[in-house]
């Protein structure tokens, strides 16, 4: 069943887990993706980022998505990531999208409070979710700017008076994580998590997931994370099942069996990140 995100952040909230926002990058992507969360009968949002949708269209991984939730016996939520601007987020929220997130983090922060504002006024009566970032998430997501030398973490007195002045339905936070790949072993500040858990009252959004190890965020979690996004892991997982595939039977033409090594390991690793969230069995 296709659902918004908010009934299932909030349930997160307060199950204490958080449920997994998977970035599918095409029909491979959400079968895989779709395959884990019924094996673990968990809730799942789908996720598509700006330089995805540009690659075919909002109209595409939406009708994918509907597709699979249609058929699922699980709940279901198809988000804009990273929505670059106003025009992006009505778009999708015109496609039939049931989420939506504004990524106004590379503002400053009343022009990111006025960004934000502009979203939810157009998605509160449609009953659409937004969510917003506050803080810098590292690296680089997807075709935008990248962030270094930033102080990377929210500030947790910002982020209530943000939430209040915006009403965005869930907060994407600054807490050390980022977007890509690791060079070293990343570290979650759980302090500032904390801090901001006690001032903010909307579920809470860890980006740049993919390689922080699971103890960091079963315990990011237990201090007010909700949503958990994986994006760079997946496109690992299934480059590696095609090309082992191909470099095993390289005889091989038709692209569907190569393709079905790919969601197997993507399937393999969307299970166990639910497993670790928490999520599994919630559905």
């Amino acid at each position: 069943m296709l659902v918004t995100t908010k009934d299932m952040l909030l349930r997160a909230q307060d199950g204490h887990y958080a449920v997994g926002a998977f970035n599918v990058e095409s029909l491979e992507f959400v079968m895989a993706v779709i395959e884990a969360a019924e094996a673990s009968h968990s809730p799942v949002i789908m996720q598509t980022t700006p330089g995805t949708v540009k690659y075919a269209s909002l109209d595409y991984f939406h009708a994918m998505a509907r597709v699979a939730a249609e058929q699922a016996s699980v709940p279901v939520a198809i988000h804009l990531d990273h929505g670059d601007g106003f025009d992006r987020c009505v778009e999708a929220m015109h496609a039939g999208y049931t989420s939506v997130m504004i990524d106004g983090s590379h503002d400053s922060f009343l022009d990111n409070i006025a960004l934000t504002s502009s979203v939810t006024k157009v998605a509160r009566p449609l009953e659409i979710p937004v969510e917003a970032e506050l803080g810098k998430v590292g690296g680089k997501e997807d075709d935008g700017p990248s962030v270094e030398d930033e102080n990377p973490y929210t500030d947790p007195d910002e982020a209530q008076e943000f939430v209040q002045q915006t009403n965005c339905t869930s907060l994407a936070v600054g807490v050390g994580t980022a977007h890509g790949v690791y060079k070293g072993t990343p570290h979650i500040e759980q302090g500032v998590l904390r801090e901001i858990r006690s001032k903010v009252d909307v579920p809470l959004v860890l980006h740049g997931t993919s390689g922080v190890p699971d103890d960091q965020v079963a315990e990011a979690i237990s201090n007010g994370i909700c949503k958990v996004n994986y994006a760079t892991e997946l496109r690992q997982a299934f480059t590696h099942g095609y090309m082992g595939f191909m470099a095993e039977r390289p005889e091989t033409f038709d692209p569907k069996k190569p393709a079905r090594a790919a969601m197997n390991e993507i399937r393999d690793v969307v299970m166990s990140h639910m497993e670790n969230l928490g999520s599994k069995g919630k559905a």
